[in-house]
């Protein structure tokens, strides 16, 4: 394959651009990322680099007979398909940029055997629909990723003033198996160019969505909304957790979502005060709570959604006023959501609030003393995704708002949590079409009432 495609097979790459879903994500639900979406990335991350050269290089495949996974045994690396939008095993990205601009962007990619396709389906390969679906028209076989990245470093250390190499890695050269497999040495004397973290800087630019992130986040928050809504309405005791699991997971495959975002959380009585508690085996019992924490996958993008019900379908008095605290201190957070706040700024709000409104509901102890996580967390390639906490709030922004009251001596824990897009104008409540309130949960249980609109 030559170094750079040429002109005519530049012009089939720009007609496969328009012909059949393109090979990397045909048949997902999501669709492919638009090639205009993935070059603004990649001039975006070269604007934050300023001079330097960043190494990226796909995941592996796992095996079905050794690993035993549970989804199947390819899912890209988060990076790796925000900046080219293909999913294809053992390939390379590079990117070099220049006072801030992008001078070179190439592929590596491992070529087709059509004998092997016939057990792993068809590959991609360094060709000129690679080309159409990236953006990226420089494409080489996979194997001579290490000589021509390490020739390309080379080339930058003299090329390139006040550079650096940025890969994924952020640990000492001495600990760094990814530095030192291209031959750069094993130590911070013999780099070619100083390392900074690619990951970090990443990082940042995903923590404001583009119209595609938002599109697919949107569609990973829809599938599991609309997926409690209908376990909410199948519920009764009696039911296995695991069962509960099922139907929720059943209608996040239904909706589009080709895995989940994490193990589901499905916690009955002595379980809901569990935090992270996925195990999923336990039989309800009438009175329990159930503690239902779950988010879809749909186009890479997580949804991470939490309702507490009760599996009878009416809360007891006393479960009903932690829940409404509960409630009560998640729509303060929510309300405070805006360009310009924290994280940490929600998190003093939602405390604050709590253990204001506590009065002696938990006993001697204000009640904020048993919500012991955090409010909030970025979402969005990943459930808790990447970026500095430390960030203002601003428009594109995705982020959990989940507090909570767990109560171990009376197996009574409630969970609530939402996502919430950040606005220009405040902000806007992405997984409004699970019901929130109380009596809206008791009304869907009972199948007599749909839960409220969205709020803004």
């Amino acid at each position: 394959m030559s170094r750079r495609l040429p002109a005519a097979l530049g012009a089939a790459a720009a007609l496969l651009a328009l012909a059949a879903p393109a090979r990397a994500q045909q048949g997902s639900p999501a669709g492919p990322v638009p090639v205009e979406r993935l070059a603004a990335r990649r001039a975006a991350l070269a604007a934050r680099m300023g001079t330097g050269v960043a190494i990226l290089r796909s995941a592996e495949e796992r095996s079905i007979e050794r690993d035993y996974p549970q989804d199947s045994d390819y899912r890209e690396k988060n990076d790796f398909f925000y900046l080219t939008g293909i999913e294809e095993p053992d390939a390379w990205l590079l990117l070099v940029a220049d006072s801030g601009r992008v001078q070179r962007a190439a592929l590596w990619l491992k070529p087709r055997v059509p004998a092997q396709e016939r057990w792993t389906g068809v590959r991609l390969g360094p060709g000129p629909e690679a080309a159409a679906l990236t953006g990226i028209d420089e494409l080489h076989p996979a194997d001579s990723a290490e000589a021509q990245l390490r020739a390309a470093v080379q080339r930058a250390t003299f090329t390139l003033r006040g550079g650096a190499l940025f890969t994924e890695r952020t640990r000492e050269a001495g600990d760094d198996a990814f530095v030192r497999r291209l031959g750069f040495g094993a130590t911070r004397d013999e780099w070619l160019l100083p390392l900074r973290s690619l990951t970090y800087e990443v990082a940042q630019l995903r923590l404001v969505k583009d119209d595609d992130e938002l599109r697919r986040e949107r569609g990973a928050v829809t599938a599991t909304t609309a997926s409690i809504t209908d376990a909410l309405r199948a519920l009764k005791p009696g039911m296995w957790e695991y069962e509960i699991e099922a139907m929720v997971e059943a209608g996040f495959r239904r909706r589009g979502a080709e895995r989940v975002g994490y193990p589901s959380i499905i916690g009955s009585g002595p379980n809901s005060v569990t935090l992270h508690y996925d195990k999923n085996r336990r039989r309800t019992e009438a009175g329990d709570l159930v503690v239902m924490d779950v988010g879809a996958e749909y186009g890479y993008f997580s949804a991470d959604v939490t309702r507490t019900v009760p599996v009878s379908g009416r809360f007891t008095p006393r479960q009903r006023a932690i829940y409404d605290l509960v409630l009560a201190t998640q729509q303060a957070a929510i309300d405070s959501v805006r360009p310009g706040v924290t994280v940490g700024d929600l998190n003093r709000i939602a405390r604050a609030y709590m253990k204001a409104h506590s009065d002696t509901l938990c006993g001697p102890q204000t009640c904020d003393a048993y919500f012991v996580h955090g409010l909030s967390h970025w979402l969005g390639m990943d459930v808790h995704d990447v970026g500095d906490y430390r960030t203002p709030l601003a428009p594109g922004m995705v982020i959990t708002v989940e507090p909570g009251i767990y109560l171990p001596d009376e197996n009574l824990g409630v969970r609530i949590e939402d996502d919430v897009l950040v606005t220009a104008g405040g902000h806007e409540l992405l997984s409004a079409g699970a019901p929130r309130a109380a009596a809206d949960i008791e009304r869907t249980m009972a199948g007599k009432d749909q839960p409220a609109g969205r709020r803004k």
